[in-house]
């Protein structure tokens, strides 16, 4: 961490060019920093063992910790994926990804159910930042099921929503999605090589489910043609964080030699 709360162990240091992202899975993997406070991810991350580069903020961290977190994270050596899922109307959305910019997160999320201008707006937000985040566009989430997404008036399948927001996305210059690895084969094949797919949801076989219901092995979703994983509890509520990352290195490592 930061040299007030150092640590023994600093991340891997390894290139997130397109070119990189072919040849390490550690470049790939994102851990989600699940928990309660500030204090909690210091006495996590020398447990880690220094195999991650990629550490994910979300809103319970970030509400708890606050900016700073992501400028000690930062400060440390790491690359944070800062998922706080903006969604609001254009011109907070557009002034959030501004003050996003400057705490040095390489990736930020904003749901795409915003709609076009939201989203159209974040963008041109980003534009205008030196160093803005890539801007990743949520388009339905891993805890949702079918049943689940029709309570909320839409009838479409998850996996055709996914389509449709994507899409829309597209049309307005998103070149970052998050989805589940169901749909990612086809957001592949929609997006192109270059865009950015983070897939959450991701369960080493036998793990529990927990509250996803659209979930893949990473193996699977890495096949599936997924960018990013991101994965949480698995890591986080290990016994070992260490051994269980090593284990899913080796499985991603595995599927990229396919």
């Amino acid at each position: 961490m930061t040299d007030q709360h150092s640590t023994t162990n600093t991340p891997l240091e390894y290139s997130t060019s397109s070119a990189a992202l072919g040849r390490h899975a550690a470049d790939r993997l994102i851990v989600a920093l699940d928990l309660p406070d500030a204090r909690s991810v210091r006495q996590f991350l020398p447990r880690m063992e220094g195999q991650c580069k990629w550490l994910k903020v979300g809103l319970e961290l970030f509400i708890a910790a606050g900016p700073s977190m992501v400028a000690e994270l930062t400060g440390s050596g790491y690359s944070v994926f800062l998922d706080l899922k903006l969604h609001d109307i254009p011109n907070t959305v557009a002034s959030a990804v501004k003050s996003a910019s400057s705490l040095g997160a390489s990736l930020l999320t904003l749901h795409a159910g915003g709609g076009p201008q939201m989203l159209h707006s974040a963008l041109e937000a980003a534009t205008s930042m030196p160093q803005a985040p890539t801007l990743l566009a949520v388009t339905v989430l891993t805890s949702m099921n079918a049943q689940q997404l029709h309570a909320t008036g839409v009838t479409q399948q998850p996996s055709e929503q996914v389509e449709t927001l994507a899409r829309m996305g597209l049309a307005v210059g998103m070149r970052g999605f998050v989805c589940s690895a169901e749909e990612t084969t086809r957001l592949r094949s929609i997006c192109g090589a270059e865009t950015t797919l983070v897939v959450p949801g991701i369960r080493p076989a036998g793990a529990t489910l927990g509250d996803q219901q659209r979930v893949a092995t990473p193996a699977d979703a890495l096949q599936r043609g997924a960018s990013f994983l991101v994965v949480g509890r698995p890591i986080v509520q290990a016994v070992d964080p260490a051994a269980a990352t090593a284990a899913i290195l080796a499985e991603m490592t595995a599927a990229m030699q396919l």
